[in-house]
C-alpha cells in the first residue's frame, strides 16, 4: 500500500496538462522571467533636487571633470541635455569663461563589481551630483543620483543620469 500512494501521485502528476515540472524548459522559463525582471528594474531617481525657477534653459557649457575617471558620463549627460532641448559644449576648467552664459558642473563615484553573468570587474557609476550656474556663479539648481546596490547598479550611465538631468533643468522629480 506504501508503494502504491507514490507510484499514484507519480502518476496524477505526470498527467497533469498545466504541470511544467519535469520539461526541459522550466529553466528556460525562469532565465527568461528573471532577465525580463532585471532587465524593467530602474535605477533610483534624482534626489535632493533644488530648482530656483529661473527661465528655461537652452544652451549650457559643461565643466569637464578629470577627476571623475567614467569617461561614458560626459556622453550620457550630453544626451540627456539634448533629449531636454538644451544644446551644450564641454570645455576644460577656466576655459570658455566669455561664451557661456551657463555652466554645468558634476562630481560623481565609481564602484566595481562583476555584473550578472560577467567574468570581469568592471566600473559603475554610484552616485553623481550636477549643478547648473550662471556666468557669475550663482547657484539655478542642483541634482543628484544616489545609487544601490541591487540590480539597478548595472544600468546604464545614461539610464541613471537622465532623471536627474530631466530634475535639474525643469526642477520636477517624477
Amino acid at each position: 500500500m506504501r508503494c502504491l500512494l507514490p507510484a499514484a501521485l507519480l502518476c496524477a502528476t505526470l498527467g497533469m496538462a498545466g504541470c511544467s515540472v519535469l520539461t526541459p524548459m522550466v529553466g528556460w522559463e525562469l532565465v527568461k522571467t528573471g532577465g525580463a525582471v532585471a532587465l524593467a528594474y530602474q535605477p533610483p531617481g534624482p534626489s535632493n533636487t533644488v530648482h530656483h525657477g529661473d527661465a528655461p534653459v537652452k544652451d549650457v557649457c559643461v565643466e569637464y571633470n578629470r577627476d571623475m575617471p567614467l569617461d561614458e558620463l560626459v556622453p550620457a549627460l550630453q544626451a540627456e541635455l539634448r533629449s531636454q532641448g538644451v544644446q551644450s559644449r564641454v570645455y576644460d576648467v577656466g576655459a570658455g569663461q566669455r561664451d557661456c552664459a551657463h555652466w554645468l558642473r558634476y562630481v560623481g563615484s565609481i564602484e566595481w563589481g562583476i555584473p550578472p553573468l560577467g567574468q570581469e570587474h568592471r566600473a559603475y557609476l554610484s552616485a553623481a551630483a550636477l549643478s547648473l550656474h550662471r556666468a557669475d556663479g550663482r547657484l539655478l539648481s542642483s541634482s543628484a543620483y544616489v545609487g544601490d546596490s541591487g540590480m539597478g547598479r548595472w544600468a546604464s550611465t545614461r539610464k541613471k543620469i537622465a532623471p536627474v538631468v530631466k530634475a535639474l533643468i525643469t526642477g520636477f522629480e517624477t
